[in-house]
């Protein structure tokens, strides 16, 4: 279920707008559905109690002969009239409050003219009452329109009336109920549905332009993890748009001073370790041979090592390589010959080019990083490369004590050293996997540590292929 839900805050507010919409007008036209029925059974009161006075009016004072004759002279088929000496609507207990009501009015009405009682029933339509349809084409709009209206009033219900004068005739009569109009119609769908789209568009151009920022904010963030000195983003726009385009102009300057300031003092560190470490060098050589001699040169080698790894770590994220189109098959090919130790499985190689988009240097690097790191470890490694529509993961499998399950997402950060199983008398500082990872990062992909269930460590590189 969740899958099929919105993932974006556009698309929930969009949907949230259609469905208060879609519920606003059901609830509306149900509304006005229901005002309309209840103003139409109001006029039929109405008009039937109008027929009533005038029909009354005209036959109280005539005989019983006179009465009957008259009411077949003026009876038609939509307005049945008639008079005898029991009433049509038998029962003089009411459907409901409504014609009770009516009930009594009447009588009250019509006393005057020697009415003692008026009974009121609703009556459903009978097919035998619809009228005749007129076919042919020369039907014009007006008669189209009586015609429409006429087949309306036979498929209506009726109200049927009988009342009583004084020396007991009946006067019986119905009165066709005004047939209400549908709310939704082949002429006024079109323009509801035109009223909906339209709101349904102006919804959609104002969540873009209410959620504008927040897109130009994501876009600016994953470009400047790519590539920090990547240039600023424009400050046009509506006043959020440039606020958030402001922020993240300003957000990205100083982080670039904060790597700049970085890079500058792990290159004047380099520096200033150099020279002394220079003059070192030259006075052991001064030195006759002794083990003090050789232990105080791998000092010396320990040393340059160190500063030579934090000069990387700290400057490999603001170099100035650009991101080109990188053969990932021939790159490891390519690092795994310089490692006697390492296997490539050919058998799995595949047979088409993957390409990356990448920083050269540095993804060879990352990938040296990780063979390195296993060779060194592991003492042997096996190479294979995987690939997907979209993706190309490096598996590298060594031999080694693999990492405590604990363990494995410490090693990723800096100065970080496994002693159980991770000597420091092989070398390192523990930014070889740091570097590789945010090498990785920088280019899109990721890299997973496991352990094999045959033993040893398994590192994977996964890098998204271009377009």
């Amino acid at each position: 279920m969740r899958r099929f839900l919105p993932q974006t805050l556009p698309a929930w507010v969009l949907l949230v707008v259609i469905a208060s919409l879609l519920v606003s007008q059901v609830a509306t036209l149900y509304i006005v559905a229901r005002d309309r029925a209840a103003a139409s059974d109001i006029v039929d009161y109405y008009r039937l109690n109008d027929r009533a006075f005038a029909v009354v009016q005209l036959l109280y004072a005539a005989t019983p002969a006179d009465r009957k004759r008259m009411a077949s002279g003026v009876a038609s088929t939509s307005y049945a009239l008639t008079v005898s000496d029991i009433p049509v609507v038998a029962s003089s207990i009411a459907q409901d409050d409504q014609l009770a009501e009516l009930e009594d009015i009447l009588v009250s009405r019509l006393s005057r003219f020697g009415v003692t009682e008026a009974r009121v029933r609703r009556d459903a339509a009978t097919e035998s009452e619809k009228p005749p349809r007129r076919r042919g084409t020369d039907i014009g709009e007006v008669e189209k329109d009586l015609l429409a209206l006429s087949a309306g009033f036979a498929h209506s219900d009726k109200l049927t009336a009988s009342i009583q004068f004084s020396d007991g005739q009946w006067l019986n009569f119905t009165e066709p109920i005004i047939p209400p109009g549908p709310v939704l119609s082949p002429e006024s769908l079109p323009l509801y549905g035109v009223m909906a789209a339209l709101v349904v568009v102006m919804s959609v151009w104002s969540i873009r332009r209410l959620t504008a920022p927040y897109r130009i904010m994501e876009t600016a963030v994953k470009r400047i993890s790519k590539d920090l000195k990547s240039s600023p983003i424009s400050e046009a726009g509506s006043r959020e748009i440039r606020t958030a385009a402001r922020a993240i102009n300003v957000m990205q300057s100083r982080l670039r001073e904060y790597v700049e300031d970085r890079e500058q003092l792990a290159a004047a560190l380099a520096h200033d370790l150099r020279t002394p470490l220079t003059r070192m060098r030259l006075r052991l050589a001064l030195l006759r041979k002794s083990k003090l001699r050789d232990d105080l040169a791998k000092d010396v080698g320990d040393i340059e090592d160190i500063a030579r790894s934090v000069v990387d770590f700290a400057t490999f994220e603001v170099a100035d390589e650009k991101s080109e189109r990188i053969d990932f098959v021939s790159l490891v090919e390519s690092v795994a010959d310089g490692f006697p130790e390492v296997m490539l499985d050919d058998d799995e190689l595949p047979s088409r080019e993957l390409i990356c988009i990448a920083r050269p240097i540095a993804l060879r690097r990352c990938v040296t990083n990780l063979v390195q790191n296993a060779v060194t470890y592991g003492h042997k490694a096996q190479l294979s490369l995987q690939h997907s529509m979209t993706q190309v993961a490096l598996v590298i499998h060594d031999e080694g004590p693999g990492i405590p399950q604990a363990k494995l997402d410490a090693v990723f950060s800096p100065f970080i050293r496994l002693e159980k199983s991770r000597s420091r008398e092989t070398g390192g500082l523990g930014l070889g996997l740091t570097i590789a990872r945010n090498i990785a990062r920088a280019a899109g992909g990721e890299i997973y540590l496991s352990n094999h269930p045959e033993g040893g460590l398994r590192t994977e590189l996964r890098l998204p292929l271009a377009a």
